[in-house]
C-alpha cells in the first residue's frame, strides 16, 4: 500500500531551509532572542488564500522547529507583510523586514512580478530570499554574481515544457496562447515558444489578458479564427476565470492547458 505524505512531511523542506540558517548566524545573541523569518505575500485581494496557505506552511514548520528546541537554543519567529500582489508594495515590505525587523531570511514569491521586484533588493542587502511559488525563470536566473535567491518551485520553462508535452500527447497541433499581461506571462511566452520550436510546431497566436478583464471574447475570437485547437493559458485566478466564462458564452469547446491557476 502506498503511504501518503502528510502536509507536515511535505513542508519539511521549508523547515530545513529555515533551520539551516542557524548555522550561518555570526553575530552573538542571547539564548532567548528569536531568529526572525520574514514572509512577503499577498494576504489580501484575489491571491489572499494562497498567501494564507504560505503562512500556514511556514507556521507548521516553525512550530516543529521550536518544539524541538529552536535553532541553537533560540526560537524562530515569523513576521509577515502583505504585498497586495503589488510589486512596489512587495519591495517596500521586503525592505522593511530586512532593515527594520532584521529578519534572517525572506520567504515569499507568490507572484512573479512581486518576486522580480524583491530580487535586486535581496541581492543588494545579502538577505537570502526563498521563493516558494512564483515560477518566473528570471527570479533565480537573475544574472547576479552573488545570488541570494533560491526557490522550491519549478521554473516556467519546465512547466511550459510539461504542458506542451501533455498537449501533444492529447492531439494538440496548433495551440494558441492566452497569457496574463505581466512579466509572468512574458516568461511563459518564452517557455512555450521554446517547447514548441523543439517539436517543430507553430502556434496560432498570442493574446493578452489583464487582471481587470471581465470579457475575454475578443481575444478568444481571434485565437479561434486563427485555427487554435488548444489553449495554453497562464493567468491569476480572476482573469483565468473570465477566460473560462468567455469560452462558455462563445460556446467554444476547446481544451485548455494551464498551471498554478
Amino acid at each position: 500500500m502506498r503511504k501518503l505524505l502528510s502536509p507536515l512531511r511535505r513542508l519539511l523542506p521549508c523547515a530545513a531551509a529555515v533551520a539551516s540558517l542557524g548555522m550561518a548566524l555570526s553575530a552573538p545573541a542571547h539564548a532567548e532572542e528569536p531568529i526572525k523569518v520574514g514572509l512577503v505575500a499577498a494576504l489580501s485581494g484575489q491571491s489572499a488564500k494562497s498567501g494564507e496557505a504560505l503562512t500556514r506552511g511556514l507556521t507548521v514548520a516553525i512550530e516543529e522547529i521550536n518544539a524541538n528546541g529552536g535553532i541553537l537554543g533560540r526560537p524562530v519567529q515569523l513576521i509577515r507583510r502583505d504585498d497586495e500582489s503589488n510589486p512596489a508594495k512587495g519591495m517596500l515590505a521586503a525592505r522593511e523586514l530586512a532593515q527594520r525587523e532584521k529578519v534572517t531570511v525572506l520567504f515569499g514569491g507568490l507572484d512573479t512580478p512581486v518576486s522580480l521586484a524583491i530580487v535586486p533588493l535581496a541581492n543588494q542587502l545579502k538577505v537570502p530570499f526563498m521563493g516558494v511559488w512564483a515560477a518566473g525563470t528570471k527570479i533565480t536566473e537573475n544574472g547576479a554574481k552573488d545570488n541570494y535567491v533560491f526557490r522550491v518551485s519549478a521554473v516556467d520553462e519546465l512547466v511550459d515544457e510539461a504542458l506542451v508535452e501533455y498537449g501533444t500527447r492529447q492531439g494538440m497541433q496548433k495551440p494558441g496562447m492566452i497569457l496574463i499581461n505581466n512579466p509572468w506571462g512574458e516568461s511563459n511566452e518564452i517557455g512555450f515558444k521554446h517547447a514548441l520550436e523543439k517539436r517543430g510546431m507553430t502556434y496560432a497566436g498570442i493574446e493578452r489578458i489583464e487582471d481587470s478583464d471581465l470579457d475575454v471574447v475578443p481575444q478568444l475570437t481571434r485565437l479561434k479564427n486563427a485555427g487554435t485547437d488548444t489553449l495554453l493559458m497562464v493567468g491569476n485566478v480572476g482573469p483565468s476565470a473570465q477566460v473560462v466564462k468567455s469560452l462558455d458564452r462563445m460556446g467554444w469547446d476547446v481544451p485548455v492547458a494551464c498551471s498554478y491557476t
